[in-house]
């Protein structure tokens, strides 16, 4: 493992539970991506955030709390990308008819990350997706 691998670029954020935050969750990772000199795969990665933000706002953020943001890039040149909330409930699997009205979001983000999932916390869930964004 080299240095880089060993200590990977963090930024971590809060965000109340206001429509807003998207907005700031967004301009939070592109002055991340800008400041790591991430370039590839940047419109996905905030097209992601806006996802999952809004997701957490919608389903996963009870009355007076908030949603943090956990953006990892490895030395290898993978960026890591977690919303953390405190609501109960699960992660629904994304569901592609046309009919479906919830869902879509997820469905974004499956598209466009190399990999996501969900975790638990406690309280809450965490969703989170990866992206190459440097050649390997």
């Amino acid at each position: 493992m080299n240095a880089e691998n060993q200590h990977p670029h963090t930024r971590e954020a809060f965000y109340r539970r206001d429509r807003r935050s998207v907005r700031l969750a967004r301009e939070f990772t592109h002055d991340a991506l800008a400041d790591w000199a991430v370039a590839e795969r940047g419109d996905d990665v905030l097209l992601c955030v806006s996802e999952l933000a809004t997701n957490a706002l919608l389903h996963g953020v009870p009355p007076g709390r908030g949603f943090g943001l956990r953006l990892v890039l490895d030395g290898d040149g993978v960026l890591r990308l977690e919303l953390h909330d405190s609501g109960p409930g699960t992660v629904r699997v994304p569901d592609p008819s046309p009919e479906s009205e919830h869902g879509r979001g997820l469905l974004l983000v499956s598209a466009l990350a190399d990999k996501w999932g969900v975790g638990e916390r406690n309280p809450g869930k965490f969703v989170w997706c990866e992206f190459e964004v440097r050649g390997s």
